[in-house]
């Protein structure tokens, strides 16, 4: 055990302390991450014993890979296996052997060279293929790793070059949230089932209840600007006619918006907090008593790269919503970019003018750009669709229910946006001629 220890010791570059102090009031997210793993039994040491600037060595990025894991011992047992590398160190070789074992570590040389800085690819793709990722299936490409795990939700800020020991470890905390992919099972609940960390810790990352910040790091990945133009030259300029927001609710690229927000332009983009832009493919679903739409998202970019998946939202019921709720709305405000706001249910059944269902009356702030965004309750499940407010009303803003939206029929074909503005278009023609000649008089 006294030679894990030093190992593990060895490995995350600790202080010679052996038994931390006391935490102390510390500052910044790398800290506040080192504290979160420690108190887990993750690593050992706080905040205090790192220097966070110090980079994060490949060698490092497998024994972290195995704590995240919760396999400390399967990976003990593998350091009696041959080297995976030719310069394999003896402190590390259990975890480099089991890594290399599971697939998780890629063997494409002979040396591992453990003391270089690992690059923000290299380690998100390890980390990638233990939730069950592969590239080899073409899930994810390992020289763009850290950006799909942007896009997934994994990570929850952009990770580039070479990792410091501190981004290692906010990526680490963040991960702990993340599922495995295909399961609803997070790694902190695998690593609590397991017994690999402390219950009394794990707790607090096991409570579904979410403040704002946490609803927007964990979530945000399924949000999207919407943009629409009036024509084809329009879309290749960039000359927006109108600005909107949408998310994701099916992993290969169904998404949410108003009816509203695409019934008036016949070309759409989709742009993710990665900054990929997606275009609008069809609307399968639409209703204008209730202002919802479903639209499709073509999963090739406007660079020509394809995505395996989209980050989602889960879409609940407004049965048990009431009055006080906390609510969170991520959305576009003013097409500046993805944000969220938070507040209370005010109404949870308001009658609007129409509208043919009661629109959610809330506090959380939106804008013009914010049709179409999200409005979560307190566990990150979308209850309504954020689409307008009461401009004589103080913090008064409107959501459309999420309930029709579980009875969609998502298998249909739909219409392309084009077809689907001419269609619009058309019949409001038709609607605007009828109320013309019933006004008129009859001789």
């Amino acid at each position: 055990m006294k030679k894990q220890l030093l190992a593990l010791l060895l490995a995350l570059t600790l202080s010679t302390a052996i038994l931390p102090a006391p935490a102390a009031a510390l500052e910044g997210e790398a800290n506040r991450s080192a504290d979160t793993l420690f108190a887990l039994g993750l690593i050992y040491g706080d905040g205090d014993d790192y220097t966070m600037s110090a980079p994060f060595t490949r060698a490092q990025a497998a024994v972290s890979l195995i704590a995240l894991a919760g396999t400390r011992q399967s990976a003990a047992a593998a350091a009696a296996l041959p080297s995976a590398f030719a310069d394999t160190p003896a402190w590390a070789a259990g975890e480099i052997n089991y890594a290399v074992q599971q697939g998780w570590l890629d063997r494409t040389d002979a040396r591992l060279r453990p003391y270089e800085p690992i690059t923000a690819d290299a380690w998100f793709a390890m980390l990638l293929r233990m939730l069950g990722y592969s590239d080899k299936t073409g899930d994810f490409a390992a020289d763009e790793a850290a950006l799909f795990a942007r896009h997934i939700g994994l990570a929850f800020r952009n990770y580039t070059d070479t990792l410091t020991l501190g981004d290692a470890f906010e990526s680490m905390r963040d991960a702990l949230t993340f599922s495995y992919k295909g399961t609803d099972t997070s790694v902190i609940r695998q690593l609590a089932d397991r017994g690999a960390c402390s219950p009394a810790a794990a707790a607090p990352l096991l409570d579904k209840s979410l403040t704002a910040r946490q609803a927007a790091d964990r979530h945000m990945a399924a949000m999207a600007q919407l943009f629409l133009y009036n024509d084809r030259m329009s879309e290749n300029t960039e000359s927006t006619a109108y600005n909107s927001t949408a998310f994701f609710i099916t992993a290969d690229g169904l998404a949410v918006t108003n009816y509203h927000s695409i019934c008036t332009n016949p070309c759409g983009m989709a742009t993710l907090i990665t900054g990929e832009a997606y275009p609008v493919e069809r609307v399968l679903y639409y209703d204008k008593g209730t202002d919802l739409a479903i639209i499709r998202i073509f999963r090739t970019s406007t660079e020509g790269k394809t995505v395996s998946a989209f980050a989602t939202l889960e879409l609940a019921g407004t049965d048990e919503i009431r009055s006080g709720d906390a609510v969170y709305a991520l959305s576009n405000p003013l097409g500046l970019g993805l944000s969220v706001s938070s507040g209370i249910i005010n109404n949870p059944a308001s009658s609007v003018a129409g509208a043919s269902v009661p629109y959610i009356v809330n506090s959380a702030n939106i804008s013009q750009g914010s049709s179409g965004g999200a409005l979560l309750n307190e566990y990150g499940h979308v209850i309504g669709v954020t689409s307008g407010s009461y401009t004589e009303g103080n913090n008064m803003f409107l959501a459309s229910p999420a309930d029709p939206l579980l009875r969609a029929d998502l298998t249909a074909e739909g219409l392309s946006l084009e077809d689907f503005f001419r269609q619009e278009q058309a019949l409001e023609a038709e609607q605007q001629a009828a109320e013309s000649g019933s006004n008129t008089p009859k001789s």
